[in-house]
C-alpha cells in the first residue's frame, strides 16, 4: 500500500528566494490526504523531505490546500535529519551488524536484533516517528534487564546502539512535546499526531469523501431529496447486474455551496471547532443552541472581515450546517434526517469501508460515503461526551442515543480491542415523532380491531409484553401504546438506552419521569442497575411503568413487583422472543423467572420482520395478540396456558381476530369489564367497545388520506382525539345513557371535521 501511494502522489517544490513549499498532489487518489491522521501520507512525507532536503510548508492538495505551518513542518525535518544520519551517514545496519559481531557469531541473534533496528529507522521513524521512540525506549529497558540478569555481550553491544537513537530522538521537539504523555502508549495511535499537526486550512465538510460518480454501469432508479438542517439533501438510488445491494448516492446541502461560502464557511470552522462544551451545558439541545448562536454572530463579523455580504436567510443556513458540522455529527444527520433510512452501519476500519445504509423501500444499500479518523474520532468524542459513558480498551462497547433536529437514534458503538480493526457504529433510526396506532394502522402494521383491542387494554391498565425480533418494532409499538395512556396518569420510564422520547411526551403534557440505569452490557458502576432502577420506581409514587427492554436480572424484580400488586397500571416493556412460548421460554430458562410468576404478565403482542420470496424486501407486522392464563402450573403451552386473542393472516395480510376473542373468552377482559359497573357480566359491550376504537382510529386514518392531512395521524393530534373520545363517550352516557357505538363515531366525526376546519 506505500509503494503504491509513493508512485501516485507527484509533488513539487515552490520556492520563495529560500523559503520553500512543498505541494504534494492528493487530487484523483483514494488517500485521505493528512499527515496526522494516515502513516502512509507521513512516509511518504519523509521520503520526499530525504530525497529534498528541508522545507518551510508542506500542502497537501485535494479539493482544497491543507498548508502545514513552519513550526509544524520543523518537526518533521528533525526527524528528517535523524533519518538521512543513521542512514546515510551511520549505515545503522551495516554499523549494527559490525557491533555484534563482534561478540557473536549466532545468525539466528544477529538476524533478530537487526530487523529490531531495521523497523525502528526504515519503518517507523518514517511513519510513526512517536513510536519509534517508545519501541526503543521499551527494548532498551528489556535489553539492560536482559543483559543484568544473563551478562550477553550482545544485549550489552545492542544496548549502547539503541541508547543513541533514544538520545537523537529526545532531542527532537516533536518528542519533547509528548516525553511525558507516553505512558501505556500503543504504537500506531495517531492521536498524539492529531494535537500537533494541523492545517490552517481544513476541508468544509469534516473531512467526509463522497463518491459523486455512480458505480460502472449503474443505473439511476431512483431520486429524491429531503430537508435537512442547512438546505435540501439529494439522494439518488442506482443499481447494477452484477451486485444485489443496491447504491445509496447522497448529496448533503454543504456540497452544493458556492466558492464564497465554502471560503466563509472554513474559515468559521477554524474558529467554532475551538468551543468545547462545559460539563454544565451537558444537555444535548442547549449545546447545539449555543454553537448555532455563536456561529451565527462568528460568519457575520468573518463576512464583514473578508468582503462578503451574504443575506440573513444565507447566514442562517451556514451556521445550521457549522453547528452541524461541529458539535453535531455531520453526513451522519443528513443520512438520519432521510425519512426512508432505518439504520446506518459503519464498519472497522471506517476510514477505509463505505458506510452502509438500509432503506425501507430498497433494503441494504451501499453509500458513497466514506469517512476520515478525523470524522469518526470526533463522533466517538461526542458520544463520550453526550452519553456520560466511556469508551476506551477497558469499557470497548457504548450503547447511547443522539439527538438531531428532526428525530433521535439509538447508537451502538464499539472499539479495540472488542473490535480488532476500529471503530465501528451501528445506528438505528427513529421517527422524529413517535409512531401512533393510527400511523401504524395506515402502513397496515396492524388492523384497525387489533388498535381498538391494545387501546382498550391500555385503559384497563393490564400488564404486556411487547415481543419480537430486532428492527420489528417494538419499541416502536410500545411509545405508541404509552401515548394512549390518558394523561392523568404519571408515567415512569426506565431504560439503559434513552430510546422512549420523554421528552416530547412532556411537550405533550404527559407527567413523565424518565430513569436512566446501566447498560445491560458494560456499564459504570456509578449507574443503577436495572433491578435496582425498578425497585427505586416503586417508591416514586404510584405511576405506569415502562421498561424500555426487559434483558437481565431486572426481570425478576418486574415479575415481583408485578406479583405482590405494586402496580395498579399499566406495565409495558419489550422482550426478543418470536413467539409467545419464545417469549416464556426466555423469561423463564433464560431469566430465570419462575413459570408461576410469568402468569403476572397479562398479554404479549408479538411483531416480526416478514420477507418477500426473493429475500430482498422486508415488511413489519404484528402477527399475534396472546393472553396469558392463570389456570397452568408448569409448562402454558402443555396445560393451555395461552389464548390467541388476535393472529396474522399472511395470505390475506391482516391481523384478525380469533373465535375466543369474539365469544369472550378472554379472562384478562373479563377482569378489566369487572371493574366497569356497565360493562360487568356484558360482553357485548365490552366487544361493543373494542370495536368502537377501532373505528374511531379508522376514521382518523380515512379522514388524514379525505383531507390531506397526515398530521392527523401524529402523536401531537392523537392524544388530543383519544381526551375527545373519553369527552364525547361520557358527555352523551350523561345526557342519554350508556351510548350506541353510531352515537360516538358520529359525534367523533363532527369534532374532527371541526378540527380540521378550524386548523
Amino acid at each position: 500500500m506505500v509503494d503504491e501511494l509513493s508512485s501516485q502522489l507527484n509533488y513539487k517544490i515552490e520556492r520563495e528566494g529560500e523559503f520553500k513549499n512543498l505541494i504534494v498532489d492528493f487530487i484523483g487518489t483514494l488517500y485521505y490526504p493528512s499527515i496526522e491522521d494516515s502513516p502512509a501520507c507521513m512516509r511518504r512525507i519523509m521520503e520526499i523531505l530525504e530525497k529534498e532536503g528541508h522545507v518551510n510548508t508542506i500542502t497537501l492538495r485535494e479539493e482544497k490546500n491543507y498548508v502545514y505551518p513552519e513550526d509544524q513542518v520543523e518537526l518533521l525535518n528533525e526527524i528528517r535529519d535523524i533519518y538521512v544520519y543513521l542512514v546515510k551517514d551511520k549505515k545503522i545496519l551495516r554499523y549494527t551488524y559490525k557491533q555484534l559481531s563482534k561478540v557473536t557469531q549466532n545468525k539466528a541473534k544477529l538476524g533478530e536484533y537487526l530487523e529490531k533496528i531495521r523497523r525502528i529507522v526504515y519503518v517507523l521513524l518514517k511513519e510513526d516517528p512517536i513510536g519509534a521512540y517508545v519501541y526503543v525506549k521499551r527494548l532498551y529497558r528489556y535489553h539492560k534487564v536482559k543483559f543484568q540478569k544473563y551478562g550477553d555481550k550482545i544485549d550489552e553491544a545492542f544496548i549502547l546502539i539503541l541508547d543513541e537513537i533514544k538520545s537523537l530522538l529526545e532531542k527532537t521537539k516533536l518528542i519533547q512535546k509528548v516525553k511525558n504523555r507516553l505512558e501505556g502508549y500503543r504504537i500506531g495511535d495517531r492521536s498524539l499526531y492529531r494535537e500537533i499537526f494541523f492545517p490552517f486550512i481544513r476541508p468544509n465538510f469534516v473531512f467526509t469523501k463522497l463518491i459523486v460518480v455512480p458505480p460502472k454501469g449503474a443505473t439511476e432508479i431512483d431520486r429524491y431529496s429531503f430537508e435537512v438542517e442547512g438546505g435540501i439533501a439529494d439522494v439518488m438510488i442506482y443499481e447494477t447486474e452484477e451486485e444485489v445491494r443496491k447504491y445509496y448516492h447522497i448529496i448533503p446541502p454543504e456540497f452544493k455551496l458556492s466558492d464564497k461560502e465554502m471560503d466563509l464557511l472554513t474559515a468559521a470552522r477554524e474558529i467554532i471547532s475551538k468551543y468545547t462544551p462545559s460539563s454544565r451545558e451537558a444537555d444535548v439541545e442547549v449545546i447545539r443552541k449555543n454553537v448555532e448562536d455563536m456561529s451565527r454572530d462568528v460568519l457575520i463579523e468573518l463576512q464583514a472581515d473578508m468582503g462578503l455580504n451574504f443575506s440573513y436567510e444565507r447566514i442562517e443556513r451556514l451556521a445550521k450546517i457549522l453547528k452541524r458540522l461541529t458539535i453535531g455529527f455531520g453526513i451522519l444527520e443528513v443520512i438520519l434526517s432521510d425519512n426512508y433510512i432505518e439504520d446506518i452501519y459503519v464498519n472497522p476500519p471506517p476510514f477505509s469501508t463505505k458506510i452502509f445504509v438500509k432503506h425501507n423501500i430498497y433494503g441494504e444499500m451501499i453509500s458513497n460515503v466514506i469517512l476520515s479518523p478525523k470524522e469518526i474520532d470526533g463522533w466517538i468524542t461526542r458520544l463520550r461526551f453526550f452519553s456520560g459513558r466511556p469508551l476506551d480498551e477497558a469499557h470497548p462497547v457504548l450503547d447511547t442515543e443522539i439527538r438531531y433536529k428532526y428525530g433521535t437514534a439509538r447508537v451502538a458503538a464499539i472499539q479495540n480491542p472488542f473490535s480488532p480493526f476500529g471503530y465501528g457504529l451501528a445506528i438505528r433510526r427513529y421517527r422524529a415523532k413517535p409512531w401512533t396506532l393510527p400511523l401504524f394502522v395506515k402502513v397496515k402494521y396492524l388492523s384497525p380491531l387489533a388498535a381498538g383491542l391494545l387501546w382498550f387494554l391500555i385503559d384497563g391498565s393490564r400488564t404486556m409484553l411487547v415481543a419480537g425480533t430486532r428492527g420489528a418494532g417494538k419499541t416502536s409499538l410500545m411509545i405508541s401504546l404509552m401515548l394512549m395512556i390518558p394523561r392523568r396518569f404519571r408515567i415512569i420510564t426506565i431504560e439503559d438506552v434513552l430510546e422512549i422520547p420523554s421528552w416530547y411526551f412532556r411537550k405533550l403534557g404527559f407527567d413523565i419521569l424518565s430513569l436512566k440505569v446501566r447498560s445491560a452490557i458494560i456499564g459504570e458502576a456509578s449507574e443503577l442497575s436495572a433491578e435496582d432502577g425498578i425497585r427505586t420506581s416503586l417508591r416514586l409514587g404510584d405511576s405506569c411503568l415502562i421498561i424500555g427492554e426487559v434483558r437481565s436480572k431486572e426481570a425478576f424484580t418486574l415479575y415481583e413487583a408485578m406479583r405482590i400488586g405494586a402496580m395498579a397500571n399499566v406495565v409495558m416493556g419489550t422482550i426478543h422472543g418470536e413467539s409467545a412460548y419464545g417469549v416464556f421460554d426466555r423469561v423463564v430458562n433464560d431469566l430465570q423467572v419462575h413459570p408461576t410468576s410469568f402468569k403476572a404478565t397479562d398479554v404479549i403482542i408479538v411483531a416480526n420482520k416478514l420477507r418477500t420470496p426473493d429475500m430482498r424486501k422486508e415488511v413489519r407486522r404484528v402477527v399475534g395478540v396472546t393472553e396469558i392464563k392463570k389456570h397452568w402450573k408448569e409448562d402454558p403451552l402443555l396445560e393451555k396456558g395461552f389464548l390467541d386473542l388476535m393472529r396474522y393472516d399472511p395470505y390475506k395480510d391482516i391481523l384478525y381476530p380469533t373465535r375466543e376473542l369474539i365469544e369472550g373468552e378472554s379472562d384478562v377482559l373479563k377482569s378489566i369489564a369487572q371493574r366497569v359497573r356497565e360493562w360487568a357480566g356484558k360482553w357485548e359491550r365490552v366487544w361493543d367497545n373494542i370495536v368502537l376504537r377501532g373505528e374511531i382510529i379508522k376514521k382518523m386514518v380515512e379522514y388524514a388520506d379525505t383531507y390531506k392531512r397526515p398530521d392527523i395521524l401524529e402523536a401531537d393530534f392523537v392524544v388530543r382525539a383519544v381526551d375527545a373520545f373519553h369527552v364525547i363517550f361520557g358527555k352523551i352516557m350523561e345526557e342519554r345513557g350508556y351510548p350506541t357505538n353510531e352515537e360516538v363515531i358520529k359525534e367523533f366525526e363532527k369534532w374532527l371535521k371541526e378540527v380540521i376546519r378550524k386548523s
